[in-house]
């Protein structure tokens, strides 16, 4: 493979790190103070799920959601940060790929009709896609430091 400036390991482990500061974008940007004390997270994902077309989003979040909506704000903003700092350090980086994709997938299914979120959770879980089967902890990574996942 040839590229330009960075090896091809080098520029997978770039596209996993970028991934990893989206994640925390995600995190950073959201009012945890709303989502934990107000529920205002879980209320929004509530309003577009009570509408969804599809049953089983619908049936979903009422069985799994709606009964424990501060257990699932906390886990739905504190995976956001966990993924966040697994792949910018790339610890545990198959994990934090395989999580990230399925967040992003269920976050693509409940959002299906929002095209301005579709971009941005279609990409996520392409490049998660990308740096799983790439092996994208090779590089600059804690895993490649420890010996794991070789």
């Amino acid at each position: 493979m040839q590229t330009i400036w960075l090896d091809g390991a080098e520029w997978l482990a770039v596209l996993r790190i970028g991934l990893g500061l989206w994640w925390l974008e995600s995190w950073r940007h959201k009012d945890r103070k709303g989502w934990f004390e107000r529920g205002t997270g879980i209320a929004w994902a509530a309003d577009i799920a009570g509408k969804h077309r599809w049953g089983v989003v619908r049936t979903g979040f009422r069985r799994v959601v709606e009964p424990r909506p501060k257990l699932i704000a906390y886990v739905v903003v504190y995976a956001e940060l966990a993924l966040g700092l697994g792949l910018v350090t790339g610890f545990l980086t198959p994990v934090a790929l395989v999580a990230g994709l399925l967040l992003n997938l269920l976050y693509l299914t409940l959002m299906i009709h929002d095209w301005a979120e579709q971009g941005q959770n279609a990409m996520m879980a392409l490049i998660s896609f990308v740096a799983l089967f790439a092996m994208a902890w090779q590089t600059w990574s804690l895993d490649a430091a420890l010996g794991l996942f070789l």
